[in-house]
């Protein structure tokens, strides 16, 4: 071989030797470095949500049971986000109720009334505040147009009672440290339970109306000289009303006869049960006057300054465009006991 030959063939070795030995250098060298991390996407970070703060007397309106209103339209009372914050103001400082105690209980008014542009019948629920230094009473009075007598019983009896009210501030604290100036009344009877009570139980918290007797006024049914008649006659009853000082019974009488509403056989029948409820009326009225006049005579300067100052005042709730306008259906009349508000709210 030539000598050039050689030279050539050991300088390509050489080369290729110092190729490899860069190729190796290289990838000691990538061993070496730190590996690189995988890039992360980042999530879409998520909108903060905000709730509105509850208010410390809201749910004070649905606290106080709706007395007298039918079981089955109590969630047709609820149907609606009713706001009553005239009524949370009202225990506010220059509020009506501020600084006072306060006895609470609802009743609903079913009333006509329009709603998304028709008119409707609504249940509207309604709260009637007392303003007074002790329980306004611990009887409810059970009435209707179908029931013969009317009744008075104690809370108790309907499973009601005056409970204290816990605002939502409050609900931490030590129950036993507390102040109460708000009672509501509550009702404790299970709507589970229903269904094994019977009718005319069930029937009679369909007809209760939370009872009041101012015995520093006299009772409208003192003066009354009217008395309520269901005579139980066939085919059907005889409904009426008989007043003993302006009605002469057997004209009265006649004149159903006249009507088609009694039967001639059933005459005398009649005129003695009317006699019956006029004695049992006139018993009733005289027994109340004489009851107002023994609790006068035995009532504290205290407790007589305490009715005469006794104020009530009716909440509807506030119109909202979520709610039924009631604005034109607002009365100042409770019940039978009551009477009016002294003011509508």
């Amino acid at each position: 071989m030539k000598k050039g030959s050689k030279r050539k063939a050991a300088s390509q070795k050489q080369e290729e030797n110092e190729g490899k030995a860069s190729q190796k250098s290289q990838k000691e060298n990538l061993k070496l470095l730190p590996k690189a991390k995988r890039a992360k996407t980042s999530k879409p970070q998520s909108q903060p949500e905000f709730f509105e703060d509850k208010r410390n007397l809201e749910d004070l309106w649905k606290a106080a049971f709706p007395v007298g209103t039918e079981w089955d339209q109590l969630d047709s009372v609820y149907q609606f986000n009713w706001n009553f914050s005239n009524l949370e103001d009202a225990f506010e400082e220059g509020g009506k109720l501020y600084g006072k105690k306060v006895y609470l209980f609802g009743c609903t008014e079913p009333q006509l009334v329009p709603y998304k542009g028709e008119n409707k019948v609504i249940c509207i629920p309604v709260v009637v505040a007392v303003v007074s230094p002790f329980p306004p009473s611990d009887k409810i009075g059970i009435n209707s147009v179908q029931r013969e007598a009317e009744e008075i019983v104690s809370m108790k009896q309907m499973k009601m009672d005056w409970v204290p009210y816990i605002p939502l501030e409050k609900r931490d604290s030590q129950v036993d440290r507390l102040i109460f100036q708000i009672f509501i009344l509550s009702c404790t009877q299970r709507r589970v339970a229903l269904k094994q009570m019977k009718i005319d139980r069930l029937k009679k918290y369909e007809y209760c109306l939370p009872y009041f007797y101012q015995p520093l006024k006299e009772d409208e049914l003192e003066q009354s000289t009217e008395v309520q008649i269901i005579f139980p006659a066939e085919p059907q009853p005889v409904f009426c009303e008989f007043d003993w000082e302006l009605d002469e019974l057997e004209e009265f009488t006649d004149k159903l006869i006249e009507a088609d509403e009694l039967d001639k056989d059933q005459k005398n029948a009649f005129k003695e049960f009317v006699r019956e409820k006029v004695r049992e009326a006139k018993k009733a009225n005289r027994q109340a006057r004489e009851a107002r006049k023994k609790a006068l005579e035995e009532m504290s300067q205290e407790t007589k300054a305490a009715f005469e100052n006794m104020r009530f005042y009716k909440f509807y709730p506030v119109q909202t465009p979520d709610t039924p306008d009631v604005s034109n259906v607002k009365a100042p009349f409770i019940n039978r006991y009551y009477g009016k508000a002294h003011e509508i709210l």
